[in-house]
């Protein structure tokens, strides 16, 4: 009995446990939390009044802090804006669910809607509650927590399908059968390396049917050199890359060889944080060597004036305002621009904050102007002088030909301290208080005793395993080059205005993962592309469209076109024309005639447009030649950055134009010509060639119905050539590529028209 009594103590112990958990997490998913709940409302709709910028603020009210929302309204005896516990009693609560014009908020002068039903509903739970205040999210170290329960471990691969099959759960849905083997091989190629795989590569998966037949793929695809090229794209964007100054005569300058050390730290594996710390401060480390000199390239890619008449330190000033957006949008992730002029609207960001990270790039050697307006030079002081000696042994992976010495534009620091202060309204000749360096406190601390106030002690604030936005920052961004959306979609502002996350726990996870990894880039990469998630078939169904329908949860495959650059690698690779020289000048391919001279003054080596011949037409999308007032108009029409500043997301259009420029461009013409050619000289009837040009293209065997429209296409164009109703001189006289005029003239211009509408199906741009 004595035994019975002990166990039945026993279960009901556990039984209250159990209890306690159950009600512990249904209280815990009705618990309104302010960061993911209520700051955005209040961001949306009060800030403006009542936030952080001060000299906006109204009736003394500022409701992003506690402190101040909690306190006495001066300008209502016994009022308070937010009484915890009690909405009934909070002037914050019943002036959002007024009716009364004359008393309720927004105001209507504010041109801000009025709050909704449910945003008024969620508040007022918060209150009751307790109207707990949070620190922002971003501005919170991540922290690793337990991986998530799921449904169906069969389908996970990695961590990362933990946390992406708990929240298909939360929201109804559930995960997608994985992609198939051709279309698998299409998405991973294109992501790593920016290329479609070739037909060896493709029967060589196919006919693999071991169990790590996938991830030999992926480390082989890894290894590739093309994939430091896929990489280096996305940075060119962040560092505001292009190979002219941007200013009125916008002459030639020579940073492209930082482009080629960028691609050689991807290739080479550099971790994240290195990578990060010498294009911040390369110059400053002990015994600095060329190439981490030569990485700080990356804060001298902004525009640079040679107008004459210019005032110096106006433009000195503009120079280290660009380098203040670069950082805090590329690299932390965060719209401190907004504080030029006024303490920011929304963040925690003083004015004087702004200035103090602004006193970082403000000692560098860096003049406003420099020179005779009628010399320019391929690179301003202070620059880095790289010899033949240089390429031929530290600098190995910078790839010029000719023997004479390169210039680039690099950071540099003076010998006494220039000082900086606030600047009022911004403006270059109107300072106000001193500040001494400083990086934005309400981010993380910046501890004097730990590091210097110069850039060396800012790159070591910044990838210190503490600092809660730069892991995060940049997992976000790989994210969203292989999703197609980060995981907090405004990738450039992870503040109070930006999206919140849709996975922050996955986000958070991975972040610390990367850290304690050693900032492994190609393990991040890798991470990603193994998982479930991201093998998932593209196919959706009408349910997941209704619930999902910009896939922010994603139950099924990623589906979006190619970037600009791919696009164009994809032609010349598909057709056998692309060079894979790694490196180099930039190259000036087919352009319409008459863009770069109706938009100069006539002076200088950029004034007119001079198209590069032989090899240099077949340069990979990422070496043609940007001049910024002109950038390329085909790379322009497919949503290229134009690189007139820091740009970590890229817009997405869909225009007429794009057909045109796949219908009329040059390069896919002559593209199209080269591959019928190569084609022609095979000796196999011309469904077969039909059939190996769609591999080639869209990267996988074309069902039955693609092949009988494809030959029908050719058999009507063929006739029509025959019949000289179309001219197949002119179609084929499409390129500077060789002519083979030993082929039959009408059969390889109709398999050419046959090559050029593959090229023009949706499915050939599309990364899935």
């Amino acid at each position: 009995m004595k035994a019975f009594g002990i166990l039945t103590s026993i279960i009901l112990a556990i039984t209250i446990i159990i209890s306690s958990c159950h009600t512990n997490s249904a209280d815990k998913k009705n618990l309104v939390s302010y960061n993911f709940d209520i700051r955005p409302i209040l961001s949306d709709k009060c800030f403006a009044c009542h936030g952080p910028d001060a000299n906006k603020r109204k009736a003394h009210l500022r409701l992003d802090i506690q402190d101040s929302a909690y306190a006495p309204l001066r300008e209502m005896k016994g009022a308070f804006a937010i009484v915890p516990g009690k909405p009934e009693e909070s002037e914050l609560f019943k002036r959002i669910s007024s009716d009364d014009p004359a008393y309720q908020m927004p105001v209507p002068q504010s041109h801000l809607s009025l709050l909704t039903e449910d945003q008024v509903a969620v508040i007022k739970k918060w209150i009751q509650q307790g109207a707990k205040y949070e620190k922002h999210w971003a501005f919170t170290p991540p922290k690793k927590i337990p991986l998530p329960e799921v449904d169906d471990k069969k389908w996970v691969k990695n961590e990362i399908d933990y946390f992406v099959e708990s929240k298909m759960k939360d929201k109804g849905l559930t995960p997608n059968e994985e992609a198939d083997k051709e279309r698998l091989l299409k998405r991973i190629s294109f992501d790593i390396t920016g290329l479609p795989p070739s037909i060896e590569m493709m029967d060589k998966f196919l006919n693999d049917n071991s169990p790590d037949a996938y991830e030999k793929m992926v480390d082989q695809l890894l290894a590739n050199n093309a994939y430091g090229e896929k990489m280096t794209v996305h940075w060119l964007d962040v560092a505001r890359y292009a190979d002219s100054y941007g200013y009125q005569d916008d002459n030639i300058r020579t940073q492209w060889p930082w482009r080629d050390w960028v691609i050689h730290a991807f290739n080479n594996n550099l971790p994240y944080d290195k990578f990060v710390t010498w294009q911040i401060a390369g110059d400053m480390l002990p015994n600095a060597t060329k190439e981490q000199v030569l990485a700080t390239g990356f804060f001298r890619n902004h525009k640079y004036t040679e107008e004459g008449g210019v005032i110096p330190e106006e433009y000195r000033i503009e120079y280290n305002l660009d380098k203040t957006k670069t950082y805090g949008r590329g690299i932390i992730g965060v719209s401190i621009e907004c504080a030029q002029c006024h303490d920011h609207k929304f963040d925690p960001f003083k004015q004087k904050d702004y200035y103090s990270l602004f006193a970082f790039f403000n000692n560098t050697k860096e003049v406003g102007y420099e020179g005779d307006v009628s010399v320019s030079k391929p690179a301003k002081n202070p620059l880095l002088v790289i010899t033949d000696s240089d390429r031929n042994t530290l600098l190995r992976f910078i790839n010029y030909t000719d023997t004479g010495k390169l210039t680039v534009s690099v950071m540099g620091e003076n010998d006494t301290l220039r000082k900086t202060y606030v600047l009022r309204r911004g403006v270059y000749d109107a300072p106000t208080v001193e500040v001494r360096p400083n990086a934005i406190p309400a981010v993380m601390p910046y501890d004097t005793t730990q590091y210097p106030r110069n850039r060396l002690g800012l790159a070591a604030w910044t990838v210190n395993k503490n600092n809660p936005l730069t892991a995060r920052v940049f997992v976000n961004q790989m994210w969203q080059e292989f999703f197609g959306r980060g995981i907090v979609k405004s990738t450039a502002d992870f503040g109070a205005q930006g999206d919140l996350p849709s996975n922050p726990e996955l986000l958070d996870w991975m972040a610390v993962d990367f850290m304690e990894h050693g900032w492994d880039i190609k393990r991040l990469v890798k991470q990603m592309v193994m998982s479930a998630t991201y093998r998932q078939s593209a196919k959706t169904t009408d349910d997941k469209l209704k619930k999902d329908p910009e896939n922010v949860y994603l139950s099924h495959g990623p589906r979006f076109r190619l970037p600009a650059e791919t696009v164009r690698d994809m032609v010349l690779s598909s057709s056998g024309l692309l060079v894979r020289t790694i490196g180099g000048p930039s190259v000036k391919p087919y352009q319409p005639g008459g863009l770069w001279e109706a938009a100069t003054s006539g002076r200088g080596v950029l004034a007119t447009y001079k198209q590069d011949h032989g090899d240099a037409l077949y340069r990979r999308g990422m070496y043609t030649f940007i001049k910024l007032t002109v950038p390329p108009p085909s790379m322009m029409i497919f949503d290229a950055s134009n690189r007139d500043q820091c740009e970590v997301k890229r817009s997405k259009t869909n225009t007429p134009l794009q057909a045109l420029i796949m219908m009329n461009d040059p390069t896919v013409l002559e593209a199209s010509r080269v591959l019928a050619q190569k084609l022609m000289n095979e000796k196999t009837a011309a469904p077969d060639k039909i059939i190996k040009a769609f591999r080639l293209i869209v990267c996988r065997k074309a069902s039955e119905k693609e092949l009988s429209i494809l030959q029908s296409y050719y058999d009507d164009q063929l006739q029509l050539f025959k019949q000289k109703q179309l001219n197949a001189a002119i179609t084929l006289s499409a390129g500077e590529y060789k002519h083979d005029d030993k082929l039959d003239a009408d059969t390889t211009a109709a398999l050419m028209k046959t090559i050029e509408t593959i090229y023009n199906l949706e499915e050939t741009i599309e990364k899935t």
